[in-house]
């Protein structure tokens, strides 16, 4: 390719982009430093004060309802994927019972199943859609008997990761339910 055409094309571009920079600062006349132009119509405060009160008087009785969903309750459980997410993340680490390098593993792996557990329960397809998953982590629940201690967690070590990797299973058998 000659000089000539390279120029050219240079230029071309050059003035496409002037083009482009002179029309878009015509876009920004509409407001200045002051807030909107003329073209722009100005709108009271105490306007924008009761749309904001009213706004607020309508949502107070859908969240105050029976029927509000669980996962907008931002102090409710994680949503189900994000909870899946939380117990992937643990795939791939190991430890070795007895060794001092399972608390931390396993206290986690056992944080996790609760946290699964409790938003598949809130989940809206209902907790008969996770009949499985919420089976086993009950067992679990049982095995444990409410004692998380590293100790605890190291006599079961089995019991938990057997429990994670049956869940991931059957997670990655239902990718609807966290994608």
């Amino acid at each position: 390719m000659s000089v000539r055409i390279r120029a050219r094309r240079h230029a071309a571009a050059l003035a496409a982009a002037a083009a482009l920079v002179t029309s878009l600062a015509g876009c920004s006349e509409a407001a200045t430093s002051r807030g909107p132009g003329d073209d722009v119509p100005q709108v009271a405060r105490s306007t924008h004060e009761s749309a904001d009160r009213a706004g607020t008087a309508e949502a107070a009785p859908e969240t105050a309802g029976a029927g509000a969903d669980a996962q907008e309750d931002p102090a409710g459980p994680e949503k189900v994927r994000d909870a899946f997410a939380g117990l992937q993340a643990t795939l791939d680490d190991t430890c070795t019972p007895g060794a001092g390098d399972c608390a931390h593993l396993l206290g986690r792996v056992n944080e996790e199943l609760t946290g699964l557990d409790a938003s598949m329960k809130a989940d809206q397809q209902g907790p008969g859609h996770f009949k499985e998953p919420l089976a086993w982590t009950a067992a679990l629940r049982t095995t444990l008997a409410g004692d998380t201690s590293a100790a605890n967690l190291e006599k079961h070590h089995k019991d938990l990761i057997g429990t994670r990797d049956r869940i991931n299973t059957w997670m990655q058998d239902h990718p609807e339910d966290y994608r």
